[in-house]
């Protein structure tokens, strides 16, 4: 379709064409069939925007019939009463030296054409019919007709599947089926074909109304009635010259339809003279309306096969072998860089995931991995992750959870989660009386009911923490990896937008490279795996040698945080004195230690004589719970500074280094000559393929000028 001013040149193009007189529309048809040709043999693209025409209708109702007499000759397979049993494309070649006909079939399997004489040719083709015997394929049959007579079309018969038997005008089920798809009937014609089997039972009362249909066609639904040539079976070729016999029929049909009192306004719709007039029409207003569509589906394949040759071209220049680790390394730090970017959040970046897809994954991956080192349920009491998924979003409400996201949005998400599954850490087992009796001990120094707290905190409270710690740095590892894709499409998305100024240019350059080259997307790709994984093993170290130090000692962690005056109104504060200072330094001071003060309350409360030992236990038990809970709070309340200094940012300082620091095996660097020569290749290819384009579209264009002139030149005459 053609909207606009382009719509109104192309109707004046066609204009132009008629008032200019070509001596004959074949000039158009050979102009935009030898397009198409080219396209399709030398390109390999079948879907081109050319006129084409689909017969439906039932079984053995003349479809194949009105093919062959649309050819001027017979040629097409017919069993019997089973008709045709599988599609067949016809391409119309209007050749003009093509005399005899010269006749083609694509081999089912090469897909090659292959010239056969008509006798070998319908053998063929009925062999590729007969195979299926009473069932129907959808899988066609492809045949080319070079022909003087012929005209540049082509024809799809649909296998007893529009032509209808004359009777059908009330009860056509082709008719809606082509209702479904062109529901205004702009592009159906309708062909009741054996007419003469009606010429007894029409009269001068109901012929005019048969014609019409009895009021059950649509009124802008074009409608032939003909009929087409026929023979009795057994006979092996018609029994007289096929073209003698459509014009025979033709002449019979105008004739008997006149005397039967058929008004002049139905006349035309008779025979297949009439019908073929129809079709010269349309066919050529329909190919001179193609040739806007042709040609801008031309130019769009010009930019494409350019920007396939830039695109191969540059890659060959990269992958020079002087200068191949260079390349690789550049589009590695091109990568970890766009990392920042998404990380600081991208619009519309693809792919996204909501909190459940990404735990279903997670746990998917891991399962599959067999991993035990982690919790995989924040808590027993959850009967599975899809229990925990509920709670997440129906219980928790987590704001979050069914958007989709990725990046610096999804870290944040993933940290609010990961958060959540460590504040259900809990001791596994309380206490017992004789792990309390037995951590007391005796030393050369005094035990303390603070040291044997200290002694259970190690011993029961360090790997449940510590194990969840694990669960943390599995989850941040497994978002920085799901990263790659958005980051590739990030570097891809900014070529010929106004935001790519905003960025390195050589990211969509880098990222072609990536995209393209399986080899250096391997070895960015695993040099990010193997960052991810080196700041995972250092974060989980990290992170347990803080608890390690913490839980050894944890009346330092738990001493409060010092936070200074507050006031309301910013206006108030001033450069302070040293009297301020020092002021303030003791207040600090003073007011840090308000959970060690209250720990240390607690501990003095507990009993140190002996016939009081059950109640010190007791009162132990809850204190090792209580610190507990103030730790995992402090923790949790930390976590986010945690996978920030301990994976988010020595993962992005360092990615860029370990990316410049990428080296190529051997089998890398053979994988990579190979490589070369494949695209050597490929440019060749391409560079064809632009040169065809072009052809094309010079023959367009100069056949545009010839019509532009001629019509001139009409007008002048004029």
């Amino acid at each position: 379709r053609i909207r606009g001013s382009s719509a109104a040149h192309e109707r004046g193009l066609v204009h132009a064409m008629a008032e200019a007189r070509l001596g004959s529309k074949s000039e158009l048809l050979n102009v935009l069939g030898d397009v198409k040709a080219r396209v399709q043999e030398k390109l390999g693209i079948v879907d081109f925007p050319m006129p084409q025409f689909i017969l439906i209708g039932k079984q053995s109702v003349g479809k194949s019939r009105l093919i062959e007499t649309l050819a001027g000759e017979t040629f097409n397979f017919i069993s019997g009463t089973l008709g045709s049993r599988r599609p067949t494309v016809l391409e119309f070649r209007h050749v003009e030296t093509a005399d005899p006909s010269r006749w083609f079939v694509r081999h089912p399997e090469t897909n090659q054409w292959q010239e056969h004489p008509i006798a070998d040719m319908m053998k063929i083709v009925g062999k590729r019919h007969e195979e299926l015997g009473e069932s129907v394929s959808a899988s066609p049959i492809y045949v080319r007709i070079e022909s003087a007579g012929c005209v540049d079309m082509q024809i799809v018969d649909l296998q007893g599947s529009g032509v209808e038997q004359a009777g059908d005008a009330a009860t056509m089920s082709s008719l809606a089926r082509c209702r479904n798809l062109d529901p205004r009937f702009e592009r159906t014609v309708l062909i009741r074909n054996k007419l003469d089997k009606y010429y007894k039972d029409l009269t001068p009362d109901n012929v005019n109304k048969w014609v019409d249909g009895f009021g059950d066609l649509p009124d802008n639904l074009p409608r032939f009635a003909l009929t087409l040539p026929f023979w009795q079976d057994g006979l092996a070729s018609p029994p007289k010259p096929f073209r003698e016999m459509i014009k025979e029929m033709d002449a019979q049909d105008r004739a008997q339809m006149q005397q039967r009192g058929l008004s002049e306004k139905y006349m035309k719709t008779i025979g297949f003279g009439n019908f073929a007039t129809y079709m010269e029409g349309k066919i050529e207003t329909m190919f001179g309306e193609a040739i806007g569509p042709v040609l801008a589906n031309l130019k769009e394949l010009k930019e494409k096969a350019d920007s396939e040759y830039e695109g191969l071209s540059a890659e060959l220049q990269d992958t020079d072998p002087k200068r191949i680790v260079s390349t690789v390394r550049d589009c590695g730090v091109s990568f970890a860089m766009a990392l920042t970017h998404v990380m600081e959040g991208v619009l519309e970046l693809k792919p996204m995931q909501n909190l459940e897809e990404e735990l279903k994954e997670f746990h998917d991956y891991h399962q599959a991995l067999g991993s035990t080192h982690f919790s995989a349920k924040p808590s027993d009491e959850f009967t599975g992750l899809g229990d925990y998924i509920n709670y997440l979003r129906s219980e928790l409400e987590m704001p979050t959870f069914d958007v989709k996201v990725n990046g610096g949005a999804q870290f944040r998400r993933l940290m609010f989660e990961v958060e959540i599954f460590l504040r259900f850490s809990e001791i596994a087992d309380e206490a017992k009386k004789k792990d309390v009796i037995q951590a007391r001990g005796v030393s050369m120094t005094t035990l303390t009911w603070r040291d044997v707290v200290v002694k259970l905190l190690s011993n029961q409270a360090h790997l449940p923490l510590q194990s969840r710690v694990a669960y943390v740095g599995e989850r941040i590892r497994w978002f920085f990896e799901k990263q790659k894709e958005p980051i590739l499409n990030f570097m891809l998305s900014l070529e010929g937008t106004p935001a790519a100024n905003m960025f390195s240019p050589l990211y969509p350059r880098h990222a072609k490279l990536i995209q393209q080259n399986e080899m250096i997307k391997h070895l960015v790709y695993e040099t990010y795996d193997m960052a991810c994984q080196r700041q995972l093993k250092q974060f989980v170290e990290l992170f347990d040698d803080m608890l390690t130090s913490t839980f050894s000692n944890p009346w330092v962690f738990l001493k409060g945080a010092t936070t200074g005056e507050t006031t309301d109104d910013l206006k108030d504060w001033v450069l302070p004195s040293w009297e301020d200072t020092t002021k303030r330094i003791k207040h600090e001071l003073e007011s840090r230690c308000s959970t060690e003060g209250q720990i240390s309350k607690w501990l003095a409360q507990i009993p140190e004589e002996t016939n009081q030992i059950d109640l010190a236990i007791e009162e132990v038990q809850q204190l090792v719970l209580r610190t507990y809970g103030f730790i995992r709070s402090q923790v949790c309340d930390q976590v986010e500074l945690f996978a920030e200094s301990f994976f988010k940012l020595p993962m992005m300082r360092r990615l860029e280094e370990d990316m410049a620091l990428i080296e190529l095996s051997e089998a890398d660097i053979a994988n990579y000559k190979v490589r070369r020569e494949r695209l050597e290749g490929e440019m060749h290819r391409a560079e064809d393929h632009s040169k065809e384009i072009d052809a094309c579209i010079d023959r367009i264009q100069g056949f545009r000028l010839m019509c532009a002139a001629r019509s001139n030149t009409r007008i002048v005459a004029k």
